[in-house]
């Protein structure tokens, strides 16, 4: 497995190795043992498969907080997303500042996402299927997010969307700013 620096502490971009031929391929999704290598010590808990029909479903920028809080491993099966995390740990070097990358089921791509950071991607594909796996289950009391459009954050999205506006659900409609959000994530180096 390839590991990529984000420059964002804890934040990794993941390529597997890829065994193909004719057939297909083969890689190893996750690996606990060399995940520990890393520093990375989460125990996932709960896999999670998320289906878009159309290009520019936007979700996000989502998380829970504690004692709820989430880390993630993200990727895509079939067609492709922008996927974009903030930092929202205070005292981080890089609080507010968001990181983005393309995952695609052609790219094989994996983002390792640190608790403490919203995540949200947009589809680039129609019949796109987003996978990951969290290491503390679903707490419905916890769940919270940041607006994908915050003045504060200034993610551009125009690249994925194409000028058009994005298919948000009502949850992501009414998601705090930022500037309204005290952060209870704690950067610890």
């Amino acid at each position: 497995m390839q590991v990529h620096e984000t420059g964002f502490p804890g934040l990794y971009v993941l390529v597997p190795h890829v065994f193909q031929d004719e057939r297909g391929f083969f890689l190893e999704s996750y690996n606990r043992e060399r995940f520990k290598e890393l520093g990375i010590n989460s125990e996932f808990v709960q896999d999670n498969h998320a289906y878009s029909r159309e290009s520019g479903v936007l979700r996000g920028f989502h998380f829970q907080l504690p004692p709820a809080a989430q880390a993630k491993l993200v990727w895509v099966t079939r067609g492709a997303v922008l996927d974009v995390v903030v930092d929202l740990r205070k005292g981080s070097p890089t609080f507010g500042k968001w990181r983005h990358v393309i995952l695609s089921a052609a790219n094989f791509k994996r983002m390792f996402i640190p608790r403490g950071f919203g995540h949200a991607y947009v589809t680039i594909m129609p019949d796109t299927e987003f996978q990951y796996k969290v290491d503390a289950p679903y707490s419905p009391e916890n769940d919270c997010g940041i607006v994908w459009n915050d003045p504060d954050i200034a993610m551009d999205w125009s690249p994925a969307l194409a000028g058009r506006e994005p298919i948000l659900s009502e949850k992501d409609h009414r998601l705090t700013k930022l500037a309204d959000f005290d952060s209870p994530f704690i950067y610890e180096e």
